[in-house]
């Protein structure tokens, strides 16, 4: 699809700055939020109405965070093809919600690394569900806006302003590159510091 209408999001993010004004764009447009731990309770204070992603999956946040999104209801949300009928039918059948726009940004990896904490401490800061989130929104490009970072929102929010709450094509295969690359300097990142205990 060319236009994607955008209804409901996703978000969670380790960097909170910019994140309470642009939800609040999306909420002011109609836009359900779905969230995780920490970015939900800042959203709340706020004073947005939120959907805990736990609500979402029927299943808690379990292992200290570790597993919280790695879920059907979240990544088949995301990964499913609009266009497609079958996805379209998979998705009613097992009761599940698309999400139109995703915004995730990842724990700091390299300021746990520059801390020299111990290998079994550092990983703790590695991002699974983050990254997994990001690259199936950019894989589904077509029918997902994938947000992966901060310095995004404000174009965001001009164009979808601009075009009654719809994300064009372009934008969306901008955003899906960018995320590819910042994903993969991501990896590259935690291997270089793994490769540094060997």
């Amino acid at each position: 699809m060319d236009n994607l209408l955008i209804k409901r999001a996703i978000l969670s993010v380790t960097d909170k700055s910019g994140l309470v004004p642009f939800a609040t764009f999306l909420a002011d447009n109609n836009v359900e939020l779905v969230s995780t731990g920490g970015t939900a309770k800042t959203l709340k204070e706020a004073g947005l109405k939120v959907t805990l992603v736990e609500e979402v999956t029927g299943f808690p946040e379990i292992m200290g965070g570790r597993v919280k999104t790695l879920n059907p209801h979240i990544h088949g949300g995301i990964l499913a093809d609009k266009d497609n009928p079958d996805h379209l039918e998979t998705l009613a059948k097992h009761k599940i919600k698309t999400f139109d726009l995703v915004c995730i940004n990842l724990y700091n990896f390299a300021e746990a690394a520059s801390k020299g904490l111990k290998l079994k401490e550092a990983i703790e800061q590695i991002d699974i569900g983050g990254p997994c989130m990001l690259r199936a929104a950019a894989k589904n490009f077509s029918s997902v806006l994938v947000v992966p970072e901060t310095c995004y929102y404000s174009e965001i929010q001009k164009a979808l302003s601009e075009n009654k709450m719809q994300a064009d094509i372009k934008l969306r295969l901008k955003l899906a590159t960018k995320t590819f690359e910042l994903t993969s300097n991501y990896d590259a990142m935690i291997t270089k510091y793994m490769k540094s205990f060997i």
